[in-house]
């Protein structure tokens, strides 16, 4: 019996997720026809792909740019649509983008001298602005979790990791169990 019972949670492990990834993609694919009202599967998807790639060819043009900056511009100032607008943009460009925010991996010392430790990536290195010179604003990744904890710690209790930010974010966010590592 011991035996029939590995094999089930052996399946699930292998099926589990690949049916929830199958399903997500689906709904996505689903969702985004219905917005557009096409009957072909697939066909409001791909037009989807096919508009972000030619807004991100258009935002190249010199032209185009300044519109950009302009609609940036607005966006920044207006107080409500401000706090959304900076909040969204920050997290697309801190994966995406020139100034990916999550590529300096740091392990942290809970305490000076202690031997347990937090990963995270440090995500500004100067916080003169705010009165703490010798500290860094560290992001500590929640697994399992789109959420995370910043914190500020002084720069002594900071220690990089020489690995690839997206390898040590899968290892986070896996709860420690990523293949990646």
């Amino acid at each position: 019996m011991g035996r029939l019972t590995r094999y089930f949670f052996n399946g699930l492990a292998v099926l589990v997720p690949v049916v929830a990834t199958i399903y997500i993609v689906y709904i996505v694919f689903v969702k985004i026809d219905r917005l557009f009202g096409f009957q072909i599967p697939g066909l409001g998807f791909a037009m989807t792909i096919t508009l972000i790639t030619l807004i991100g060819f258009a935002t190249s043009n010199f032209l185009t740019r300044r519109a950009i900056r302009l609609i940036d511009h607005i966006f920044s100032r207006l107080p409500l649509v401000k706090m959304i607008y900076t909040a969204i943009k920050d997290l697309i460009g801190a994966f995406v983008g020139d100034k990916k925010g999550f590529n300096k991996p740091v392990s942290v010392a809970i305490s000076p001298g202690s031997p347990v430790r937090v990963i995270g990536f440090v995500t500004n290195e100067s916080l003169s602005s705010l009165g703490l010179k010798d500290s860094v604003a560290v992001y500590l990744p929640q697994s399992y979790n789109f959420a995370g904890n910043l914190i500020v710690v002084p720069r002594e209790q900071i220690t990089p990791i020489d690995a690839d930010g997206s390898t040590v974010m899968a290892f986070i966010v896996s709860g420690g169990i990523s293949a990646k590592t």
